[in-house]
């Protein structure tokens, strides 16, 4: 996996990220997989999915920043706006920051300040902020 990255130059925090985001894929798979061979009632299999998914939809909905944080994070990761380890200023009335950015999730974006403090954002507040790299 980290050949077929480095075909396309990805520093080594951006092959992390993808790294983690082929695990995930690889996990419902696996998932997927072991269900067919432990021969689960299909369906009784899908009635506990959807029930699942009902209760993560209501509670998205219910949160639904969360959403936004995970759509934030995924434009972020393509557009590929920030680099990690360079310095960004945060342009904002009441919280005006400058920090070197340290890693991006899918929820929030980590900086650390002149002061060595961690601050998070939330990724869909990164979208909406004015941010100068330098």
């Amino acid at each position: 996996m980290n050949r077929f990255l480095s075909k396309f130059d990805f520093d080594i925090k951006r092959k992390r990220i993808t790294i983690r985001i082929i695990n995930l894929f690889l996990w419902i798979f696996v998932g997927i997989v072991l269900a067919g061979i432990w021969n689960i009632d299909e369906r009784g299999f899908v009635v506990f999915i959807t029930s699942i998914i009902t209760v993560m939809g209501v509670a998205f909905f219910a949160q639904w920043s969360i959403l936004s944080n995970i759509t934030s994070s995924l434009i972020l990761f393509f557009n590929n706006p920030l680099k990690i380890g360079e310095t960004v200023q945060i342009l904002d009335k009441e919280y005006d920051k400058e920090a070197e950015l340290i890693d991006i999730s899918f929820f929030f974006m980590y900086i650390k300040t002149k002061e060595n403090h961690l601050v998070t954002i939330p990724t869909s507040v990164v979208l909406a902020k004015t941010i100068v790299r330098k």
